[in-house]
């Protein structure tokens, strides 16, 4: 086994045995390229048929583009697609002026109603633990509390890939079966198993998006990649952090990990 055949064997157990726990699980789906490499994991540990619903959060502030390709392949692939909204918020003209409570409101807080409605134990989320900083503080299995908070002081050891798949009555499991992954990995696994993707990822006239999310707090980088081999390549070589063309008032360590102790994923 390569490199690459490693860390799909490693994810593909942790989908598994995350399913054989919880059968109330879902898998989040950004549209993102690492969200859309898990996705295309659950379809390969399944053989093709994802048994559990996949949810997208819909902030309203999404790039059109990128609701138009979710629709798209959640009929190509035959998706149980769940789209989460806080409607309150939404109607009351929350927005990105203040991040931490757009953040809060449109995403937290819309991902914690949706797993209220539906009942959801567990959910399958495609993060990296070297996309982020505080995300390296983050476990294969993570629990959550009954408000689905992350007590990020608190976390079970995970010693030779020995998980905590057990949890009390009240918590809620965040699976990260990619955390093992780092971006070059996803690009090279996306070019191995032709992947689709998104097109906002290649350079287009001199830049192009190395992270997608809301419309309102993504920026094009500079760059000239515009095929899978050259983004590799530019990867291997660059300085620049993945998340560059976020929002950086959003991005900063204390700001993501209050987000994230508040149930962000």
């Amino acid at each position: 086994m390569n490199h690459i055949d490693r860390l799909e064997s490693k994810s593909v157990f942790i989908i598994r045995e995350a399913y054989r726990k919880f059968k109330d699980i879902a898998m989040l789906w950004s549209i993102g390229k690492d969200s859309t490499t898990l996705l295309w994991l659950c379809r390969k540990a399944f053989f093709g048929k994802i048994p559990f619903p996949v949810v997208h959060i819909d902030t309203g502030y999404k790039f059109k583009e990128m609701i138009e390709w979710r629709d798209e392949y959640a009929e190509k692939w035959n998706l149980n697609l769940i789209v989460g909204q806080n409607k309150d918020a939404i109607e009351k003209g929350i927005g990105p002026k203040d991040k931490l409570a757009c953040c809060t409101a449109l995403k937290t807080n819309a991902l914690k109603q949706t797993i209220k409605e539906q009942g959801y134990k567990a959910l399958l989320l495609g993060i990296r633990r070297d996309e982020h900083g505080i995300r390296a503080k983050e476990r294969v299995f993570s629990p959550r509390n009954i408000e689905f908070k992350w007590d990020y002081k608190n976390q079970p050891p995970e010693l030779w890939d020995q998980y905590k798949t057990k949890k009390k009555k009240q918590e809620h499991i965040r699976v990260h079966p990619i955390l093992h992954w780092r971006e070059v990995d996803i690009w090279e696994y996306i070019k191995r198993e032709n992947i689709p993707i998104i097109d906002m990822y290649f350079a287009k006239n001199g830049k192009r998006f190395r992270s997608l999310g809301c419309e309102c707090c993504c920026s094009p980088v500079k760059s000239s990649a515009d095929d899978i081999d050259k983004m590799i390549n530019e990867l291997k070589t660059t300085h620049t952090s993945e998340r560059d063309g976020r929002a950086q008032d959003k991005e900063n360590a204390y700001m993501m990990q209050k987000l994230r102790s508040l149930g962000y994923m």
